[in-house]
């Protein structure tokens, strides 16, 4: 038994190139380069080796993804390899190269605001997951707790915001003031052409 799986996270290289096939199937090729942490023999010291890594991703995910990708962007990407080989066109023999056909890409990039907004997309059937947003400008993409007046908000790491509902810290009683109503979630307008699968 073989298993073919691979797990990479790094920089865009380019911006994603969206093509169609004859048959009408969405094909979305980008590169991502993934660095390799080696010890220099002369000098001694810890030097990062970028490796850059084809991948190609196929439907309507493809399509999807297209528009919110773009070079420079931090992804991690969970999928297969895949080998290909062809004559090269010009006679220079043979030519090969393997890629990663990704079935779960995750945004890792910062978002305006400066905080962390890491957004999954995976086919349908292979795993259930949030819907990706296209957040305002002002808003965060993933749930952070709005803090109380002169009380810190929360420290949350990027994944333990995205998987789970934080819990209010516990606060003081206030002395004769009436408690503050919860404050009211933001509502995002999502429509069926936005979701990727």
């Amino acid at each position: 038994m073989s298993i073919n799986r691979v797990v990479v996270s790094g920089n865009l290289t380019r911006d994603p190139e969206l093509r169609v096939t004859p048959g009408g199937t969405q094909v979305l090729g980008f590169g991502v380069a993934v660095n390799d942490r080696r010890r220099n023999q002369q000098t001694g010291e810890w030097e990062d080796y970028p490796n850059f890594i084809d991948c190609t991703m196929f439907g309507n995910r493809a399509e999807a993804l297209s528009r919110i990708l773009h070079k420079g962007m931090k992804v991690a990407i969970e999928g297969k390899l895949r080998y290909s080989s062809w004559e090269d066109k010009n006679g220079g023999g043979r030519r090969s190269k393997v890629e990663i056909i990704p079935d779960e890409v995750v945004l890792m990039s910062l978002n305006p605001n400066g905080q962390q907004a890491p957004q999954q997309y995976a086919p349908q059937g292979y795993q259930q997951q949030y819907a990706p947003q296209q957040a305002p400008q002002t808003a965060p993409q993933a749930y952070v707790p709005q803090p109380a007046p002169q009380q810190p908000a929360p420290q949350w790491s990027a994944q333990q915001a995205y998987q789970q509902a934080p819990q209010a810290a516990p606060q003081p009683a206030p002395q004769q003031a009436a408690p503050q109503p919860a404050p009211a979630q933001q509502q995002l307008d999502v429509y069926d052409e936005d979701i990727p699968f």
